[in-house]
């Protein structure tokens, strides 16, 4: 195996047990050169990445604590900005435009997180600020309320305590298809359900779902953790999107 899978297969979330231990500012501009290295539609490079030091930010804004953040946004207001510079127009294409924004966002978060990962550095992926409030979101970091969204953020950090196992993840049925689409069966559905109820795997989130009462841990899954859709925040999110512009 080469470094750059070892860096790959090596890839875990640490759930805010980060260490006091900071990362440098050599390596965090390695990490942002990185990912910056992403590929992206037209060459353009629809997003944004705020930089966060602050820990009590990072924690109050995020939900988790970390040595740094990044907060990757899509984001249209420079490419619009050089464009009416230029004396040209440029068209955000709507919906299909935040899906080739979130693409380009999305793979230079992803990128960021292998960088980080190959200079000793753990991360974590979080969407929590979908779940807190948006516009308060927007204000503390002075984001454009047109054309720019904020999708994710990448905390990172190293590990309070070295984490006991690698967790699982399904490489087979289900997720890789060979030459067409391959609706799943009752034979591929038991291997599913089977291969997240192995204890040797560490497919899930709680190891206790047994002693929960559960038959399967997928029972869990779908009962407790799929929650019914909060249509307010819903409602926020829409509201949000169609105030920046992404959809009518």
């Amino acid at each position: 195996m080469n470094n750059t899978l070892e860096t790959i297969y090596s890839l875990r979330s640490i759930h805010g047990n980060f260490s006091e231990r900071d990362i440098s500012p050599e390596d965090l501009k390695t990490i942002t050169d990185a990912c910056v290295r992403a590929a992206n539609a037209s060459a353009r490079q629809s997003y944004s990445v705020i930089v966060i030091n602050d820990r009590q930010t990072i924690k109050d804004q995020f939900c988790y604590g970390g040595s740094k953040a990044l907060l990757f946004c899509i984001d249209f207001n420079r490419i619009l900005k050089t464009a009416a510079y230029l004396g040209q127009e440029f068209n955000t294409d709507g919906i299909i435009g935040f899906i080739t924004g979130s693409t380009d966002t999305i793979l230079a978060a992803q990128t960021a997180a292998l960088a980080a990962k190959s200079l000793g550095i753990d991360s974590l992926f979080t969407n929590s600020i979908h779940r807190c409030d948006i516009t308060k979101l927007n204000r503390a970091f002075d984001l454009p309320v047109k054309y720019c969204f904020p999708l994710i953020a990448l905390i990172l950090g190293y590990p309070q305590v070295e984490p006991g196992y690698m967790k699982g993840r399904l490489n087979g049925t289900g997720i890789i298809h060979y030459e067409k689409y391959h609706e799943p069966d009752k034979t591929d559905l038991d291997e599913l359900v089977s291969t997240y109820d192995d204890p040797q795997r560490h497919m899930g989130m709680i190891h206790d779902w047994q002693d929960k009462g559960y038959q399967h841990y997928l029972d869990w899954f779908y009962r407790k953790w799929c929650s019914p859709v909060n249509t307010e925040k819903e409602s926020e999110v829409y509201s949000v999107l169609r105030q920046a512009g992404f959809i009518v």
